[in-house]
């Protein structure tokens, strides 16, 4: 059984999803299958598994349908909380609205949910929360990058040890970002609940401050961005 964690976890599951259709005209991108499980399903599983006990979905597109599909969370061992969207609020839009449900003390894990990361490094990321928590000079993001995939061969950021920029900086590698990261709620202490607000200026922001770290995760990672990508993936872990 593994140890029980109280870190406040949101999946991100209110986009669109306009590059996948038609297949996101009747149904939210996040509830699209690999193997059978639904995106959200292979994330909310993998969360189980590393003990968490709560977690808060956010949604606006066909939103009912991800109710409908997930519940409570008891089919998974967890507790789930929505946080509706009439307009779709972008990423940091839709945590702000979502702070009051996460109750974080002060970080918490934030996926997005049209992401395929089946191996999900869950117990790699708590261990990072314990040492943001005991950092010197403390971080206000953690994010997790990746190699650059075919679709987006100029990556987003530049990782130089542990330290993010949106500069080139010596000895520093660019990659993309995963969707998945850790952040800090004063992060978002400037922004207003209700308002369309993008997660990217905010953590360029940050970074000029020195106050985003992140790593290189190599595991298995996928945007599932396109039909034919998800048919490809579906192929692939058959």
């Amino acid at each position: 059984m593994n140890q029980r964690t109280s870190l406040p976890c949101f999946l991100l599951a209110a986009g669109r999803g306009e590059r996948m259709r038609p297949l996101t005209d009747n149904l939210p991108k996040p509830l699209l299958t690999i193997q059978n499980k639904s995106l959200l399903a292979w994330h909310l599983e993998a969360l189980a598994n590393a003990g968490f006990k709560k977690v808060v979905i956010n949604h606006a597109w066909l939103g009912h349908k991800i109710e409908e599909s997930l519940g409570n969370g008891k089919q998974f061992g967890l507790q789930i909380q929505y946080s509706p969207e009439e307009t779709a609020l972008e990423t940091a839009g839709g945590i702000v609205k979502a702070l009051p449900l996460l109750q974080a003390d002060d970080y918490f894990l934030v996926i997005n949910g049209d992401v395929f990361c089946p191996n999900l490094p869950i117990h790699q990321i708590l261990e990072e929360v314990s040492r943001m928590k005991n950092r010197a000079s403390p971080v206000l993001a953690h994010l997790l990058m990746v190699p650059n995939p075919v679709q987006h061969p100029n990556g987003d950021f530049y990782l130089q040890g542990d330290r993010v920029s949106p500069e080139e900086l010596s000895n520093s590698e660019k990659l993309t970002f995963s969707g998945i990261g850790i952040y800090h709620k004063d992060l978002f202490q400037n922004l207003e609940i209700g308002s369309p607000a993008k997660l990217a200026p905010l953590l360029r922001a940050a970074m000029e401050q020195n106050k985003v770290s992140g790593e290189k995760y190599l595991g298995p990672w996928h945007d599932v961005g396109t039909p034919q990508r998800l048919q490809e993936l579906n192929a692939a872990y058959e």
